[in-house]
């Protein structure tokens, strides 16, 4: 692991200096590709120097042991950076997993009340809820792009747009079928009602280009013709 983390290192390193390189910037789309990888793995050449330093002042803590004034302080900082370091090789682990290619993307999702009437309506509207608040502890966007409202409160289904970086890769894990089970507001007699609702989320595909030859294009003309057939 250590090998791996060296090189994304290095290879951040290289690209701090390629994406300042003007003759690189005036070249856009190589400048962008090259940006694009930068922000990949910005984050984990981060986190190892984070892990780097705490294994230097590990060293340093250990020193200060030898001094009698310092030793008490010392021994302290050396079991805290002790703990420490453990919670940073697991995130390291955690950023070294390959990556869906489609993490970075915004999504769309639909909730859909499943079985249980109106109470999976309510339920469907609890977890679009759930969804806006979280969006909005990561600052995403959110965009409602077809609702069907029900009277009290609930959906039947609703379909929103979630743009964020990360959007995907925080949320695909939703997509399925969901339960609840509890007492309705609307139920007088007290009795546990089970609810369903489906989510499904899908990442927003980019716009591609295409572009044809020309000489690969065959054109066919035909006309048509009436055929009369008179049956005796």
């Amino acid at each position: 692991m250590l090998q791996k983390l060296e090189d994304v290192e290095k290879r951040y390193e290289e690209l701090n200096k390629k994406i300042s390189d003007p003759e690189i910037i005036a070249k856009q789309s190589e400048w962008q590709k090259l940006m694009k990888e930068h922000a990949a793995i910005t984050e984990v050449a981060e986190k190892y120097k984070e892990y780097k330093k705490a294994q230097m002042d590990l060293e340093q803590a250990k020193a200060m042991l030898n001094d009698k004034e310092l030793k008490e302080l010392a021994e302290i900082e050396v079991q805290e950076i002790k703990e420490r370091i453990p919670k940073i090789e697991d995130e390291l682990k955690v950023l070294l997993i390959p990556k869906d290619p489609d993490d970075d993307k915004n999504i769309i999702c639909e909730i859909r009340a499943g079985a249980g009437g109106e109470e999976a309506a309510l339920f469907a509207g609890a977890l679009f809820r759930m969804y806006s608040m979280y969006a909005e502890t990561k600052r995403w966007k959110m965009d409602i792009l077809n609702e069907n409202e029900t009277g009290l409160g609930g959906y039947k289904e609703i379909t929103f747009m979630v743009t964020g970086k990360g959007a995907y890769s925080r949320l695909k894990f939703e997509s399925g079928v969901h339960r609840v089970q509890r007492v309705p507001d609307t139920e007088s007699s007290g009795r546990i009602h089970t609810s369903t609702a489906t989510v499904a989320v899908l990442p927003v595909v980019e716009d591609v280009e295409i572009e044809i030859n020309p000489s690969d294009v065959r054109m066919e003309v035909f006309r048509a013709s009436r055929c009369w057939r008179t049956t005796y």
